[in-house]
């Protein structure tokens, strides 16, 4: 992409006012909005936080690159702006910065954006254009200057291509969101290779999907492989590679460094049937084994959500029609087996998944087994009518994953020449008769007690114990608005309602979730004065997203005032849980929030608890918020 082309003169900030990241993020906003390039500053104003709340776009060296595609862009559009003082901005580096590149794309643009972000990378690594805008005080030199540093990569490309014989290295970028790191690895890399004499081809693993992907010819003639990526990439096409594998920020900060270490030829041979977690990041490493952990189970659940909340739906109307059309009903039948069997999916897909992020695909199917006979009664040392669940389908994925990793080690030294029977026949019959062993005699009769246990307590538990849960359950989903705790929560009150039918848990947890944005929509409604146009605009569109259990509605708030919003929101969310509990309210979908409330039992002591949740959380914030705090500026 010619980013001359979206690179507008006329919406340039030569001198921006703000002190804050937050403040600049709204001047460089209103500049879209005032010259007419997105037509609601509001919802562009969410996803540009939305964006940054995931990760910091300060790249470093002074640089920040805000972006978001959005159906309020009309047109996709580069706006640069420049602060001379500088504002910190939670930069990768800590430094302030004083060149900032604001991306706009229309929603409905492909992966502009991407190219946007790919292309300015590009330019950007050139330290004597970065000395240069700093000085710059025009649009029109920023324009000029952008102008020669185009003309000048394209004639280094043109002179590399005419280069012969120069060593090739193959790469691999990646980072957790997919967006500027893994496009601002490739470019350094790519800009490293040409100094150093080296022909690089780099990959990235970005959120539109793998771009420019190599090819078997190109890792064959590679000399080496660099994978800089903080999250999960396909390696086992490298094997027999020597392999530099660490984190994509060494992309940005230290390609010529990664790029020497392969030609040096210091680095060990990757193979596939090495040791433990070959092909873990280097996220991986960084965040140690609970980490990794964690990561490998969010992988079974978030594979596993679909059929849960498709099949919960689709069960819970089907009720509804029972209650109509009766039993017999093809209606009701139809709906009821079609949900009922995707439910029956929940356990062995999370097995599986859980299985394949440890161990690749290998681990995939005992992982599937595994978590299948977690759902059946157990017929072995134990007769019990029960199965081992949830808890035992988690179990049955990890000890298929790791498993496979240990008989890739096992038979490392198997000769090259019976290779192929490793992914047909040895791990397939191995790894099902070791996982198939341990649920059968040991897995299946001891978590099958644990579940039966856990399910009597669950459905026998006193009204006390009930509210407590509840309440607890509840002010979970406030923690961090859909993050790492509110997904526990949630996981928690689905594996109740697949083991028992009983969805009092997911009452408190649909409340809960429900609160924070309803919350935040009442504090705008009743304290106009401590809020923006802007922010009172966003107040009314989180009423929308609280009814519909989207708890992200509320993320743009907590992101500017953490402390007020999650606090107070945590507060009504543990009593609207705790008052589902008491009034015994059922909730038999896993999603959907008022839009399914008629499929609830005691729907209108749901409607209360949210009600009475949702008021006092709203009272809490709006009477502890001061005037001066404000998300979105005029």
């Amino acid at each position: 992409m010619d980013i001359l082309n979206i690179l507008k003169s006329d919406i340039m900030i030569m001198d921006l006012k703000a002190k804050t990241k937050e403040d600049a993020l709204h001047e460089m906003v209103n500049s879209f909005f005032e010259n007419g390039l997105i037509d609601d500053r509001d919802l562009f104003t969410q996803d540009i936080f939305k964006r940054e709340a995931e990760a910091t776009t300060g790249i470093g060296d002074g640089i920040a690159m805000p972006h978001a595609r959005n159906k309020a862009v009309k047109e996709a559009a580069v706006l640069f702006a420049k602060s001379e003082q500088g504002i910190d901005y939670n930069a990768l580096d800590g430094k302030p910065v004083h060149l900032f590149f604001m991306i706009a794309a229309p929603a409905n643009a492909n992966d502009i954006h991407l190219q946007a972000l790919a292309s300015l990378s590009a330019l950007l690594l050139d330290a004597n254009l970065i000395t240069e805008l700093k000085k710059a005080v025009t649009p029109q030199e920023v324009q000029q200057l952008f102008k020669a540093a185009s003309d000048k990569k394209k004639a280094d490309e043109r002179q590399q291509t005419e280069n012969q014989d120069l060593p090739l290295i193959v790469a691999v970028t990646a980072c957790p969101t997919g967006i500027a790191h893994t496009y601002m690895a490739e470019a350094a890399l790519l800009e490293a290779g040409k100094k150093m004499n080296v022909e690089m081809r780099v990959e990235t693993n970005g959120s539109e999907g793998v771009k420019h992907r190599l090819s078997s010819a190109e890792i064959s003639n590679a000399v080496g492989v660099i994978i800089a990526a903080d999250k999960k990439v396909e390696v086992e096409r490298f094997a027999g590679k020597k392999v530099m594998q660490t984190a994509v920020i060494d992309g940005i900060k230290k390609p010529e460094e990664l790029i020497q270490s392969v030609l040096d030829g210091n680095l060990a041979t990757f193979e596939v049937e090495g040791g433990a977690n070959n092909n873990s990041s280097a996220e991986d490493k960084q965040g140690g084994i609970w980490h990794h952990v964690y990561q490998d189970l969010m992988s079974g659940i978030s594979n596993m959500l679909p059929f849960v909340v498709g099949g919960g739906i689709l069960m819970a109307i089907s009720f509804l029609l029972e209650q109509s059309l009766g039993k017999t009903s093809t209606a009701f039948i139809f709906l009821n087996s079609l949900g009922t069997n995707a439910f029956s999916f929940l356990i062995p897909i999370l097995a599986g998944f859980i299985a394949f992020s440890i161990g690749d695909r290998p681990a995939m199917m005992p992982g599937f087994v595994g978590g299948y006979m977690a759902t059946q009664a157990s017929a072995s040392i134990v007769k019990s009518s029960g199965s081992a669940g949830f808890i035992g389908g988690i179990i049955a994925g990890f000890i298929a994953g790791y498993l496979i990793l240990f008989l890739k080690k096992a038979f490392i030294k198997l000769p090259k020449s019976l290779d192929g029977l490793k992914p047909m026949i040895i791990f397939p019959v191995l790894g099902l008769f070791f996982v198939g062993t341990l649920m059968f005699f040991v897995i299946d009769p001891i978590f099958s007690v644990v579940n039966l246990f856990l399910v009597h307590f669950l459905t026998t538990m006193g009204t006390a114990n009930a509210i407590l849960l509840g309440a607890i359950l509840g002010g979970m989903q406030a923690v961090d608005l859909g993050g790492p705790v509110n997904k526990a929560a949630y996981t928690t009150a689905i594996g109740v309602l697949s083991a028992t039918g009983d969805g009092s848990m997911m009452a408190s947890v649909m409340v809960g979730g429900m609160i924070p944005p309803l919350a935040i929509a009442i504090a705008t409604t009743i304290w106009k004065n401590k809020f923006t146009e802007d922010e009172r605009k966003a107040g009314i569109s989180n009423y929308v997203l609280g009814i519909s259990f989207i708890t992200e509605g509320a993320i743009p708030f907590a992101i500017a005032d953490p402390l007020r919003v999650i606090g107070s929101c945590i507060i009504g969310s543990v009593i609207g849980g705790g008052l589902a509990q008491f009034w015994k309210v059922s909730v038999p979908a896993p999603h959907g929030g008022l839009w399914v409330v008629l499929l609830m039992h005691n729907p209108l002591y749901f409607v209360l608890s949210l009600i009475i949740g949702a008021v006092v959380a709203g009272i809490i914030y709006g009477i502890w918020k001061p005037k001066k705090i404000a998300l979105f500026k005029e």
